[in-house]
């Protein structure tokens, strides 16, 4: 069973390895984060801001591994690096 918040996670970390919605997401995460309407009110004084920091540590978690993360390896176009077929034949230990 997950919890809401893994759910959340997820989502939002899909949103920003995709593409077509990286943008959206960060655009609008930002907008929220200087937003006067929260999910917890800002003039709370420790809850206020509970909302803003999660928010802001996914964001930077997700465009982080989003920027870190390793191209896909090209193969090699060196014609010396062929593959060849072998033929293998069992040995028999008695000989």
């Amino acid at each position: 069973m997950k919890f809401p918040g893994q759910i959340f996670y997820q989502w939002y970390q899909n949103l920003l390895s995709n593409p077509r919605s990286r943008g959206w997401a960060i655009a609008l995460s930002l907008l929220y984060l200087i937003s006067p309407f929260d999910i917890s009110p800002d003039f709370l004084p420790i809850l206020g801001q509970i909302d803003d920091v999660i928010l802001i540590s996914l964001l930077i978690s997700g465009l982080y591994q989003w920027l870190v993360k390793p191209a896909p390896a090209q193969p090699a176009a060196d014609p010396s690096t062929r593959t060849i077929d072998v033929n293998a034949v069992p040995l028999d230990p008695l000989d």
